[in-house]
């Protein structure tokens, strides 16, 4: 990924965050020269410093065999983004851009054994289901259900070797401009115009 110094991330915890709080994911191979893609969420797991990336696939999609001869795979995590007009500027000699958070995780994937996969499984269902009312847990799952489920997907782990995160949210600005992009996202109507301009005032904190 294309990360210009001022837009470079480089807090760990910031990222782990970011991951943490924006776990849907497009997980990139490539096979026979091409690439392949496959969205879907993401668990971080932490092991000591180690930081691995857990997931599972359906044993349908042919992506899972392609990790045995993938050196490196990516999994791309975004955040909020909006588009920023020209017009909102005070400065003159702009032009329109989009604002945007995203981090590329890359490292080695490979399929995990089936008691792993339970776990997985069991982390993931408390997670989502744990607070909802008539939440699902993995004890209520019938175990003729489960079991079909299992031979239906496969689970995978990714042992991160390197992150690039990147928030474009104005830094190239001055103060004025930044507060004027900031007054007019958070005018907005669309929530995710409200989350980009919430995430400039924390990263822009006295602007």
């Amino acid at each position: 990924m294309y990360v210009p110094k001022a837009f470079e991330i480089t807090d760990r915890d910031e990222v782990i965050t970011f991951l943490q709080e924006h776990p849907f994911a497009t997980l990139v191979t490539i096979n026979d020269g091409k690439p392949f893609a496959t969205h879907l969420p993401l668990e971080l797991e932490k092991n000591g410093d180690q930081l691995f990336l857990t997931g599972h696939l359906a044993a349908a999609n042919p992506q899972w065999r392609h990790f045995s001869h993938n050196e490196s795979v990516l999994a791309m995590f975004q955040g909020p983004h909006a588009y920023i007009s020209a017009s909102w500027y005070t400065s003159s000699g702009q032009v329109p851009t989009w604002n945007y958070m995203a981090v590329h995780v890359y490292g080695k994937a490979r399929v995990v054994e089936e008691s792993r996969l339970r776990a997985m499984l069991k982390e993931m269902l408390a997670k989502y289901e744990g607070g909802r009312e008539n939440g699902v847990l993995w004890e209520q799952v019938p175990a003729a259900d489960m079991e079909k489920l299992l031979k239906a997907i496969v689970g995978f782990e990714l042992e991160v070797e390197r992150i690039e995160a990147k928030y474009k949210l104005s830094q190239n600005k001055n103060k004025e401009d930044v507060q004027a992009v900031i007054r007019h996202l958070a005018a907005s109507h669309e929530p995710v115009d409200q989350q980009v301009a919430a995430a400039m005032r924390c990263l822009h904190q006295g602007v």
